[in-house]
Parts: C-alpha cells; sequence; structure tokens
C-alpha cells in the first residue's frame, strides 16, 4: 500500500528511501534488502554436465561438477511430442495443475529425461539471481524444444524443483526471427532459467534435469519445422546432448558468497 500510495497518489510514504529490491531465499526461508540486479557481488559458477553417454533418468551416470569436461560421449534420447514429459509444479502451471514444489522423482524416471547430478555440498551454496543452461545439442529433426530445470535434492533423496525454462530451435537466435535448424548439426543453445533465489543447504546436491517438453505448461513440438498451427502429424525427434572439450555444456549459477 505505501508502494501504491507514492506512486498513484503521490503521497511521502518513505518508499523511495528504501532498497529497491526485497527477495526471499528459500531453504534459508529469509527475506533481505538488496540495491542492485543481479546483485554486484555474484560469483557467475559454471556446472558441467558430465556422463558416460547414458545419463538418462534416475538410473543413469550423469553428473555434475565444476570441472570442465574432456573426451565424454555424448547422451541421446527420443523425444515424442504424443508423449511429452508432465509438467510436475513450478512457477506458473496451467490447466488447473497446481503450481509449486514438488518431488521431481517421477518425472525423473523417464528416459526422455537426462539427470546431472553433484556430490552432496560441503558448505551452503546461495544461487541467487538469473540462471542459465548453455547447452550444445543436435537434433534429427528440423525444429525441436530443449528444456532445462535445477532441482534442490535433499539427503533423503526428495528432488525439489527450483527453476525452470525452455528454448525452441527455430528461436535459438532471436524470439523475432525464425531460423530452422539442420538435422545432425549441432548447435549451442542458451536456455534462460527464470531467476530464483536459493539456498542449498550442506549436504543436499544440486541437480539439473534436460529434456524436450514440459506439458502442458509448453505446448509441444511437433518436431515437423511446419509452421505451428498448420503442422503435419508431429515425428519423434532424436535429441543428442555433447559435453566434451569442445562443446562444455553447463549450467551458470549466480552464488553469492556468505
Amino acid at each position: 500500500m505505501r508502494w501504491l500510495d507514492h506512486w498513484l497518489k503521490g503521497e511521502d510514504t518513505g518508499i523511495a528511501e528504501e532498497p529497491p529490491i526485497c527477495l526471499f531465499v528459500m531453504g534459508d526461508n529469509t527475506w533481505r534488502d538488496e540495491h542492485e540486479w543481479p546483485l554486484a557481488r555474484t560469483q557467475w559458477t559454471r556446472w558441467y554436465l558430465h556422463s558416460d553417454g547414458q545419463a538418462n533418468g534416475l538410473g543413469g551416470n550423469g553428473q555434475l561438477t565444476t570441472d570442465p569436461p574432456r573426451d565424454e560421449t555424448a547422451d541421446r534420447f527420443a523425444y515424442d511430442p504424443r508423449d511429452p514429459v508432465p509438467t510436475l509444479g513450478g512457477c506458473l502451471s496451467p490447466y488447473g495443475l497446481e503450481p509449486g514444489i514438488f518431488d521431481q522423482r517421477p518425472v525423473e524416471r523417464r528416459s526422455d529425461v537426462l539427470v546431472f547430478t553433484s556430490a552432496p555440498l560441503e558448505h551452503d551454496l546461495e544461487v541467487t539471481g538469473p540462471v542459465a543452461l548453455e547447452l550444445w545439442a543436435a537434433s534429427s529433426a528440423r525444429d525441436t524444444d530443449f528444456t532445462a530445470k535445477l532441482v534442490d535434492v535433499w539427503p533423503d533423496g526428495r528432488a525439489l524443483n527450483v527453476c525452470d525454462g525452455i528454448v525452441r530451435a527455430r528461436y535459438r537466435r532471436s524470439v523475432a526471427t525464425a531460423s530452422l535448424i539442420t538435422p545432425g548439426v549441432v548447435y549451442a543453445y542458451r536456455i534462460e532459467l527464470t531467476p530464483t533465489s536459493n539456498l542449498f543447504r550442506g549436504g543436499h546436491r544440486i541437480r539439473v534435469e534436460v529434456s524436450s517438453s514440459n506439458y502442458p505448461h509448453r505446448a509441444p513440438n511437433p518436431s515437423t519445422g511446419q509452421p505451428l498451427d498448420g503442422a503435419d502429424a508431429p515425428v519423434v525427434a532424436h535429441q543428442v546432448v555433447y559435453h566434451d572439450a569442445r562443446h562444455p555444456s553447463a549450467i551458470i549459477l549466480p552464488v553469492i558468497p556468505r
């Protein structure tokens, strides 16, 4: 009300003298004032995707570390628009689905979800600010989607969603200009996840999920490359996610010193 009274009624409520940002740190469950965004003290930290080519699902061997990858086998999965990965929570869920924090393990059991998990953290790690995944990938389709989700894994195994994002291949360069991809060619994608503030407690693990759908939050890409309002029957897209010295796929976390 003080903010509205200041801007709509011209009243001097003192709100203009306060810090411009007030954020809530999940995991720490505290409110905090800040003076800029992103925070000036942010340490942008890359956590790289690793595996032996078998990061599919919870039973896979996907890992997440701060060490850049070397020679590693790429991961593969089949994206079927007729059987998309279901939405499970998040900051916004349409069609009557409940938004919020949910255990993601039912989703992570699917073979079309790549799962990359860190070792248990030795110390608390605060992540506050914009989050992005730099992903190197190829597809058999002329157009496809790639999704990313940041997850906080608790010591008891619960995998709670923190934030997520998606990129449509034809809009990888600009949302204003469509440009289809060439099947089999490796492209660099930047997936912007929703900004967040979360304290990963010591003993917890950081997890990144990579897939190609999040339905019904996002409409499934039919993988045909045709205009979305007049596409033929959807087709399966065969996806390849790279993480090696030439293609260092990584999530960029805004780490805040504590």
